[in-house]
């Protein structure tokens, strides 16, 4: 299984769907040029991305210049043929496409924390233990319970040598 990863970017293309074969598998890519935390826009970064069968719809709802998260899966494969030497092919295959708000840029990667709030909790609302119930009485004709054992050991003499 591969990780899954995330970039923001604005939608530099959008390809058409395309399908492959007879067996209904359809495939459509997109270019975002990257704007996220990090980026330097003197040095634009594009990247390709794909959708897959279902998720080909995804980019219906976006047009050229649109800021856009994209939640994607990174998968390679090997691949050799008729002698040839082997390649090794990379998809960054996204699975959701979020638009990104004017005013905000970027969501807050932590909630809200006060550090200096104490993190000892308050215990001073719960109430105090039950006393324990007392125990069943017993019924018929037990016997009561026998006397505890008298504590001898003030004259127990044993051989252990310590």
């Amino acid at each position: 299984m591969s990780q899954s990863f995330e970039i923001q970017g604005q939608i530099h293309s959008i390809g058409e769907t395309i399908s492959y074969g007879n067996n209904g598998f359809t495939k459509r890519e997109f270019v975002i040029k990257l704007t996220g935390e990090g980026e330097n826009p003197a040095y634009p970064n594009h990247v390709a991305l794909e959708l897959l069968k279902d998720n080909c719809g995804l980019m219906d709802a976006y047009k050229l210049g649109d800021e856009i998260k994209a939640h994607f899966n990174l998968s390679g494969r090997l691949w050799s043929g008729n002698g040839k030497p082997e390649k090794c092919f990379t998809s960054l295959q996204a699975w959701r496409v979020q638009a990104v708000s004017a005013g905000n840029q970027q969501a807050p990667a932590v909630p809200d924390f006060d550090y200096n709030q104490d993190p000892t909790p308050d215990y001073s609302n719960i109430p105090p233990p039950r006393a324990p119930e007392p125990l069943a009485p017993s019924y018929g004709n037990a016997a009561p319970a026998p006397a505890p054992a008298p504590n001898n050991f003030g004259n127990f003499d044993d051989d252990i040598p310590f």
